[in-house]
């Protein structure tokens, strides 16, 4: 409960939640950097703070992150920026002898065409989907930084890789936001346009609403980093998720149910669905130990709620 555990990341939606599951458990020594006190894209100022401050643990929730329209926008920012963050991160723990590196990845690493549900052996068995495989290149380097120091030096590096996460602190921003809180923003401004005369406006999303995708809660992902904190796993690789999925048609249906939005919903077919269907197969972490709890409806919910009680300073809400 002592040790030293650094949390990269730890203003965003996952490090903040990763924080506050630590600290509900007894966690008393845990260090974060902003950043503007810290730059990850800078080696040596990475190397100096782990000279420094000698962090005997390490879980890595930092990164550039984004939706369709982020990833195809700035490609380059995309591969380049996450490479350099986890890089430095990751030799640097290495290089200060950190025993414990937890990384943090995306269900995005795996082919667009890959069998479903998604299982940890098809990584790198097939091209990966156009619109955000720049980040998933990043990401799959991320991954195999850690399988290689595990394999060659015995180290404890494992990659956790989430399906698509939602939650309290998510981005709320229509240009860089993920799909479901993108949803909930837009439903939400389409209902209170109108409420006076009650007739909510209509909303437009991209896509023909048919590609399924699963979804979790973000609370869930902090429990199961925590999880991975206190065991030994045996692999390096580790899918996280509910197992669960659903078409973004649906989705759109029930966070339109959650908001209260009653206008029609207009497909813009002309714009990418992405990968058809990303379910992953959660067999590993649940024969590990671990099983996501909350349902997507109450989480939508409860997302719902954090939004309504944040809508002065969700703009500035980035991961």
């Amino acid at each position: 409960m002592n040790k030293k555990i650094y949390i990269a990341g730890h203003r965003g939606m996952v490090g903040s939640s990763i924080w506050r599951a630590l600290e509900a458990k007894g966690y008393a020594n845990l260090i974060g950097r902003t950043s503007a006190e810290l730059d990850l894209k800078n080696q040596n100022a990475v190397v100096d703070f782990f000279q420094t401050e000698k962090p005997e643990v390490v879980i890595d929730a930092a990164a550039r992150v984004g939706g369709i329209m982020a990833n195809s926008s700035f490609p380059y920012q995309f591969l380049m920026e996450n490479m350099q963050i986890q890089n430095n991160l990751i030799d640097s723990a290495f290089h200060s002898d950190v025993q414990k590196f937890i990384f943090l990845g995306s269900s995005c690493i795996y082919p667009k065409f890959a069998p479903q549900p998604l299982k940890e052996e098809y990584l790198l068995t097939a091209p990966l989907e156009p619109t955000n495989e720049w980040y998933a290149i990043a990401k799959i380097t991320g991954v195999k930084a850690c399988e290689s120091i595990r394999k060659q030096y015995g180290k404890d590096y494992i990659s956790l890789m989430p399906t698509n996460l939602y939650g309290p602190y998510d981005n709320f921003d229509l240009n860089t936001s993920h799909v479901l809180p993108a949803m909930i923003r837009k439903f939400h401004e389409a209902k209170e346009k109108n409420e006076a005369i009650g007739v909510s406006e209509p909303v437009e999303l991209w896509g023909s609403g048919n590609p399924m995708r699963e979804f979790l809660y973000v609370e869930d992902l902090a429990d199961a980093v925590v999880f991975a904190l206190e065991n030994e796993f045996h692999d390096n690789l580790y899918n996280v998720g509910t197992g669960v999925d659903l078409t973004i048609r649906e989705l759109a249906q029930l966070i339109q149910r959650t908001v209260g939005h009653t206008g029609e919903i207009l497909w813009d077919v002309d714009k990418p669905d992405g990968t058809p269907r990303k379910l992953m197969d959660v067999s590993k972490m649940e024969n590990a130990g671990w099983k996501a709890k909350v349902g997507l409806e109450e989480g939508i919910a409860k997302t719902y709620q954090w939004f309504l009680e944040h809508q002065g300073t969700f703009k500035e809400v980035k991961i």
